[in-house]
């Protein structure tokens, strides 16, 4: 197969984003008097979109409706502040950007990061390269593992799902991979680890960005 595209993941794939969303949730546990985690754990909470995060962060006993509700808010606030703090992209991501850039392959990102944080993070961390589409979670609420957003995309850009490598870090990226037709990939340098890729459907793992070219 001839691969005309990639579809990246963003969080845990091409930025580094743990620290900064480590630091965010922290400060909203801490503000309402629960404990904070270490940023070892986030590696499991994030990827799943700001509810999960939440649901997944706050004391078993205190996952109520209205609890969660308002530090999601909260959540956005600290996340705004310091949304790029630490985060930068992984190393070997800017040569396999270069690479691809060269080569004429189209490139798209999606998140289940809310939309408007995922453009800003495009736009402000990886300005020198042309992304098709960068597209986070919209008002239709639909987040991946649901396929709708990857196969739009591929819509968008004219190219079957079929010839579309997709490059992500969890289990949620995986089964949007095998959901959406394209052909799935595990970035063994993002927040899980090679089993969790494998049993989701990665059909190969990589250490390092730039293997990614050896797929075309």
């Amino acid at each position: 197969m001839k691969y005309e595209a990639v579809l990246f993941d963003l969080d845990g794939t091409l930025l580094d984003t743990l620290d900064d969303l480590a630091d965010s949730m922290n400060a909203v546990l801490e503000k309402n008097g629960f404990p904070p985690h270490p940023v070892a754990a986030y590696k499991h909470f994030v990827g799943d979109g700001v509810a999960k995060l939440v649901e997944r962060t706050l004391p078993k006993d205190r996952c109520d409706e209205e609890t969660v509700r308002r530090c999601i808010g909260e959540m956005r606030e600290e996340y705004t502040k310091r949304w790029a703090d630490k985060t930068q992209p992984y190393d070997g991501v800017p040569e396999l950007l270069d690479a691809l850039t060269e080569r004429g392959v189209k490139m798209a990102i999606l998140s289940n990061k809310p939309d408007d944080f995922t453009k800003l993070c495009v736009d402000k961390l990886l300005p020198k390269w042309s992304f098709e589409v960068a597209r986070g979670i919209r008002e239709d609420g639909k987040k991946k593992p649901d396929p709708a957003g990857a196969i739009d995309i591929a819509e968008q850009l004219n190219v079957s799902p079929a010839e579309f490598l997709y490059l992500g870090d969890t289990n949620t990226d995986m089964k949007t991979a095998v959901a959406a037709g394209m052909f799935p990939v595990g970035a063994l340098w993002g927040f899980r680890d090679a089993d969790e890729l494998t049993a989701n459907g990665a059909k190969v793992l990589i250490e390092r960005p730039v293997q990614l070219l050896d797929l075309l």
